[in-house]
C-alpha cells in the first residue's frame, strides 16, 4: 500500500454472472483426501465427515488412527491461490505463537502448509473441539472478553503482518449505483417464478431501501472519513469462533484476511454477534460491554469507532449481496439470513443515535 492510495472498500458486488460458488468445486472425494494425508504421513482415515458447509471453501473432520484433523479445501477464486493462503498460513502461525486462540497448518513434508492434489488446494490442521455460541446468549462478561481478543487480534496482526501506509482516503458505496441495482432486483423478485412469500418479502424490503436511501443518500461518508487502516480477520462471527465452555478454543477462517479500516470491523462483527437472529435487532447492553473492551486495547478510540459505526450503517444501505446472490446467481444459500439483515437495517436506521452511543460511549 502506498501513501496517497485512496482505496475502495464498498460493499461488494457479487459477480452477476459467475455460478454459485458450491458449483465451483466438488466434494473431495474419499480417495482425495486419502491422497492429501499421503502428503503429511498421517495414517490412511477411518472416517472423513463434512463439516457444516460455508459459503467460500468446503471442510472435512478426518479421523486416523493418529487422531482427528480438520481438512481445508480451498475453492472460493478470490482466495484460492498458493500466495494467498501461504500468507494467511503465515500470519495464523505467528498468531498461534503468540498464544492466541489461532489454528497454526500443518506443515507437510516438503515443509509446506499448502498442498496440491487433483487440481485443488489443500490444508491441514489438528481438529479443535468446540462449539458455536451466538453472542446474545454470552453474560455481558463473556462479550466483553470477545471484544478483548478480536482487540488483541488486531494488535498482533499490525505486528505479524507486513507494515502497511496508511491510504489517503477510502471511498464508500454511491447511492445511485445501489439504486440502479435495487430497481433491476426488484423487478426479478417480481417476476420471480414461483412467486413466493420470500420474493414478497424482497419485493417490499427493496422498495423500502429506495426510501431509505432517498432520505439519506446526503450522509454518505467521505473517502478522509474512515478510522485508520490495518490487518484485519475480515470475517468475524459467531461461525468463526468455537467455545470450550466459557473459552474460546479457535477463532477459525482467515481467509479474509486483509486491510481494512480496523474498528470498521470491530462495528461488523458485533452487528452480528449480538443481534436477533430473527428481527436483526442488536442487544445494545451486550454491545457496549464489547465495544468498551475493544476499545479499551488501544485497538481504536471512541472517535474512530463513531466514525466506522456511521461508515458500516452506509455499507449495510448499499450492501444487496444476499439478494443478488439469489436473483442473479440463483444461489439460494444466503436467503435464510435475508430476513434479520432487512430488519436489522430499518431498525438502525430508526435508532442510529442509540447505535453509535452504544458503541462510542
Amino acid at each position: 500500500m502506498t501513501d496517497g492510495q485512496t482505496l475502495s472498500l464498498a460493499p461488494a458486488r457479487p459477480d452477476a454472472t459467475a455460478p454459485p460458488v458450491g458449483t465451483l468445486s466438488p466434494p473431495v472425494a474419499h480417495a482425495a483426501v486419502a491422497g492429501v494425508l499421503r502428503a503429511y504421513r498421517t495414517p490412511p482415515p477411518t472416517a472423513v465427515v463434512p463439516v457444516a458447509e460455508g459459503l467460500l471453501n468446503r471442510g472435512y473432520r478426518v479421523t486416523t488412527a493418529a487422531g482427528a484433523y480438520f481438512l481445508k479445501c480451498y475453492v472460493d477464486r478470490a482466495t484460492a491461490n498458493r500466495p494467498a493462503i501461504t500468507a494467511q498460513h503465515r500470519a495464523t502461525t505467528a498468531l498461534a505463537a503468540r498464544g492466541l486462540p489461532v489454528a497454526a497448518p500443518l506443515a507437510n513434508t516438503d515443509g509446506r502448509t499448502v498442498t496440491a492434489h487433483g487440481g485443488r488446494l489443500f490444508a491441514l490442521y489438528p481438529w479443535v473441539a468446540g462449539n458455536h455460541r451466538h453472542g446474545t446468549g454470552l453474560p455481558p462478561a463473556r462479550c466483553g472478553e470477545l471484544g478483548t481478543l478480536l482487540g488483541a487480534l488486531h494488535g498482533a496482526l499490525a505486528d505479524v503482518c507486513a507494515p502497511l501506509r496508511q491510504p489517503a482516503g477510502v471511498l464508500s458505496a454511491e447511492a445511485e449505483e445501489t439504486e440502479r441495482i435495487v430497481a433491476e432486483l426488484r423487478d426479478l423478485a417480481r417476476t420471480h417464478r414461483p412467486y413466493g412469500a420470500f420474493d414478497r418479502q424482497a419485493e417490499q424490503h427493496l422498495t423500502q431501501r429506495l426510501d431509505l436511501l432517498a432520505a439519506h443518500r446526503h450522509r454518505r461518508p467521505g473517502p478522509a472519513d474512515a478510522p485508520p487502516t490495518g490487518w484485519t480477520h475480515g470475517d468475524f462471527h459467531g461461525l468463526n469462533v468455537l467455545y470450550r465452555g466459557d473459552t474460546v478454543s479457535a477463532v477459525l477462517d482467515w481467509d479474509k484476511l486483509a486491510p481494512h479500516p480496523v474498528a470498521e470491523e470491530a462495528v461488523r462483527a458485533a452487528t452480528l454477534l449480538f443481534n436477533d437472529r430473527t428481527t436483526g435487532v442488536l442487544d445494545l447492553p451486550r454491545v457496549r460491554h464489547w465495544a468498551r473492551a475493544y476499545r479499551a486495547t488501544g485497538a481504536a478510540d471512541a472517535e474512530q469507532v463513531a466514525r466506522a459505526v456511521h461508515r458500516v450503517w452506509w455499507e449495510r444501505l448499499n450492501d444487496l449481496w444476499m439478494l443478488q446472490w439469489r436473483y442473479q446467481r440463483r444461489d439460494h444459500r444466503a436467503d435464510p439470513l435475508f430476513p434479520a439483515a432487512a430488519g436489522q437495517l430499518a431498525w438502525w436506521c430508526e435508532e442510529y443515535e442509540q447505535v453509535i452511543d452504544a458503541f462510542a460511549n
